[in-house]
Formats: structure tokens, sequence, C-alpha cells
């Protein structure tokens, strides 16, 4: 394992990971590598490929990558800010290259689409400044594999996953591995993965920064309940975490029967008001996606409101256990869309949570091993067709499904011993290679399933 948490919880915007994150993380670190040689360039070519083509529109590729020229990165990022300075981009028609060099810019001409995929990854672009005489200074071929994560040509070759590579105490590479550990060791699953954080940094920055995550999960919940109007895009979708909210503190709603039915609607609350501030490119924490972000908060958020005496230690242990088989699911399946479908977003959050909520409800490693393969298994074969192109329907819906799924599939594992017929890292290589099988057209390509049922667009 070479994967931190803090790999796989990143503090960015929305509306996608894939298509907007690593993108925005491409051109910065294109734009910051021309160093000394910034001053010769006076063009910017930028061709996406495959699904950031196809798709690159409604996820706001195309805005992204020219952000990360102009030196944005979306873990620093102020929202507002980065939308104002591309939409002068626009009007200006010239980028402030690094933020360092003005030079010319025709969207254009100078961002062409592709929607043909190269064949190491769906989502690629080529990035190329030119000279006076129209010679290339400096190209780069980056791949945004899924999570925000981006590798160059270089390290694709390489079989990188995009993170340092470090040695941790408690190395596995599958969950039984994990399960041994944890019972040679006597650990639980969130103290084996804590054990191993070690390897980038004390305890305490670990503890630290997992708190600083679930606040910033806290304030998007409570930004998107406070959010009216609607989101961007052809659909005209509402936002309707507020009116939810609205029900809930008022005692308004007409289907409210028992406490198990008022935490459900709670849950359902969370995640819409994540994914709806995602869609509207607010700021999220990739869990471990942008199209999956909000899962996690929403199962968390579950377990902070209705559990007794619950604290910091419970978010930690949570998020970690989480992160045991985020791991798991990036190293030996993928949490690309584009890859193998809405199995590898919403799924793996939903096993993720499913881990996290099992961990803190006192699981045994076992447990929540089953926690996570009942939340997978019952996402696999899930497909990502966005409508419109655009992260709101199926998606905002579906991280709510989830959400629920998780809470159940928890429950189930919880009330046996640990013991069950198909592990989690049978479910994982069943999830890899149903998306080998699935068409491109079910991989955010937005060219099947309900994105061209919904003929309107």
């Amino acid at each position: 394992m070479s994967i931190s948490a803090l790999d796989l919880f990143k503090i960015g915007i929305g509306p996608s990971s894939s298509h907007t994150m690593g993108p925005m993380r491409a051109g910065a670190l294109f734009a910051a590598a021309l160093e000394d040689r910034i001053d010769d360039v006076v063009r910017l070519q930028i061709d996406l490929y495959g699904s950031l083509a196809a798709t690159g529109i409604g996820h706001g590729t195309d805005k992204a990558v020219v952000g990360g020229l102009m030196g944005h990165r979306p873990e620093s990022v102020d929202p507002d800010e980065y939308a104002a300075a591309v939409d002068a981009v626009g009007r200006e028609g010239r980028i402030v290259l690094d933020g360092r060099r003005p030079i010319p810019f025709d969207w254009a001409t100078d961002l062409r689409f592709h929607r043909t995929p190269l064949p190491r990854h769906p989502n690629a672009l080529d990035l190329t400044a030119l000279d006076a005489d129209g010679a290339v200074v400096a190209t780069n071929r980056y791949y945004s594999i899924g999570g925000g994560f981006v590798v160059d040509e270089t390290q694709a070759e390489a079989g990188s996953t995009g993170v340092r590579e470090v040695a941790v105490r408690h190395p596995f590479d599958t969950a039984h591995e994990l399960l041994e550990i944890a019972a040679r060791e006597g650990l639980s699953i969130a103290q084996v993965v804590a054990a191993n954080e070690l390897a980038w940094r004390p305890a305490q920055a670990t503890r630290s920064a997992l708190i600083e995550i679930w606040q910033v999960m806290e304030a998007c919940v409570d930004r998107g309940i406070r959010q009216e109007g609607y989101l961007p895009g052809v659909l005209h979708v509402p936002r309707r975490a507020p009116a939810l909210h609205r029900q809930l503190t008022t005692d308004t709603h007409p289907n409210l029967i028992t406490i198990t039915f008022s935490a459900m609607e709670w849950v359902n609350l969370y995640a819409l008001a994540v994914n709806e501030e995602n869609a509207g490119g607010g700021r999220v924490v990739t869990a471990p996606t942008n199209g999956a972000a909000g899962v996690i908060p929403a199962v968390l958020h579950y377990y902070m409101d209705f559990a007794e005496d619950p604290g910091d230690d419970d978010v930690v242990d949570f998020l970690l256990a989480a992160t045991a088989v985020g791991v798991l699911l990036k190293q030996n399946a993928s949490i690309s869309g584009a890859e193998v479908g809405c199995q590898g977003e919403v799924g793996s959050a939903c096993a993720m949570a499913a881990a996290g909520l099992a961990q803190v409800l006192g699981g045994t490693p076992g447990q929540v091993e089953n926690a996570a393969e009942i939340g997978l298994e019952h996402n696999l074969g899930l497909t990502c067709d966005p409508i419109g192109g655009l992260v709101q329907v199926p998606c905002i819906e579906r991280n709510a499904m989830a959400a629920v799924k998780a809470i159940n599939a928890a429950q189930l594992a919880l009330c046996g011993d640990g013991t069950h017929r198909v592990t989690l890292d049978q479910a994982i290589r069943t999830m890899r290679d149903t998306g080998r099988d699935m068409l491109s057209k079910y991989k955010e390509t937005s060219t099947g399933g309900l994105a061209v049922a919904f003929i309107e667009c």
C-alpha cells in the first residue's frame, strides 16, 4: 500500500474529480514545468481526448485546464475567484500563464476536442506551448485517472498510480492480506491504516488533517442546504436540499413515520446537499471522487447525529477504515467512471462508507470487510451515463441511494460474525472485469443509457 488517506480524501472543487480537478492539476503542472522557458511562449494548444472531450463542456474540463494553466490548483483555489478569472479569459482573449506571462488565447481554436480515446486511458489531454515561430517550447500528455489523480506519459508508461511510493509498516495488496495483518497484530482496520500513515507524516498531523477533511465536508453540507435556485446547465435542475432541510426542521414533511425514516431523510439531505454543491462547482472533498462525494459525508453525518457521544476519534477511525477499502479499490480495479462506470465511483464510495460505519460501530475487521463487500457487490454493473454530460442526473440522487445502502450494508455485516461466501477481493475483481466488459457508451461519455434516453438533451 502506497496510497495515503490524504491522497484519497482531497479538498477541491466540483463538478468532477477526473474531469475538473485532474485537468486543472495537469494544467498547473505543465505551467509550472515551463520555468525559465515561459518567456518564449506565445501560444498554447490544448487537446482533450475520449471522455474528457465527450463530456468536457458539461464537466467544466475546458475551464479547468485554462484555470490550471493560469496557476490555479484545486486544493487551494477559491471557486468564485477561479470562475471570474476563467470568464475573463474568454472576454479578453488572453491567458496569464502560471500567473506570470500574458499571452493570447482563442477559446475556439486553441482548445480542441477529440472524442476518440487514446489507448492508455479514456481521460487524456495534450498540452503544448509554442514560440513565435510555431516551434514547440514544451509539450506533455497527461491522464486524469480518477479521484483527481494525474500522471503524465512517462509516469503512465512506468505504471504510476499518481502518488509517491513509500514503504509502509503494514503493506497489503488484498483484503485477505489486510485481514491477516489485523489478526496477527491484534489491530483494527483503522489502526492498520493509522500505522501505515506514519510513513507520510506524524500521527497527530494525520489526525488534524482528517478532522479538517471532515470540517470541509460539514461546511459543504451547510452551504448546500442554504443555496437556493437552479444548478448550471441545460437541464435546469433545481436545488432540493434547502426545501428538504426546511421540511425536516419544521416537521412539515408528509412522510416521516418513525425515527428510522427520519434518520434516512437526514441522510438523503446530506448527500443531496453535497452533490448539489459539487454540481454547482463548489468546494467539496473527493471521497473518493467528486461524482460520489456525497456518500461518505452523508453516512458520517448519520453517525455523528445519531450515535451516542460521537467525537473526533470516531471521525478519524471512520475515514481510516474507509481509506483501507479505497486503497484496495484503486490498486486492484479503478475509481474512475470513465474506466469502469459508476460502479467505480458511487460503488466505491458506498463500500468505503459501509466500512467506515462498521468500524465506528464496533465491528471486527471481518465485519468491516464484509460491510465493504456488501456495499460494493450491490453496485456492480452500475453505469456512468450523465444526462447532458452534467454531474447532476442521475448522479445527485445516486449518492443519496448509495449512502442509505452503505448504512444497511454495515447493519447487515454487524448482524453476522464477519464470515461470508463472497469476499471483498472477489467483488473488487468482479468490478474490474465488469468495467472492462462494459461498452464505452456507459462509461462517462454520455452516449448511452439515460444520457440518450432523455431525448430533450
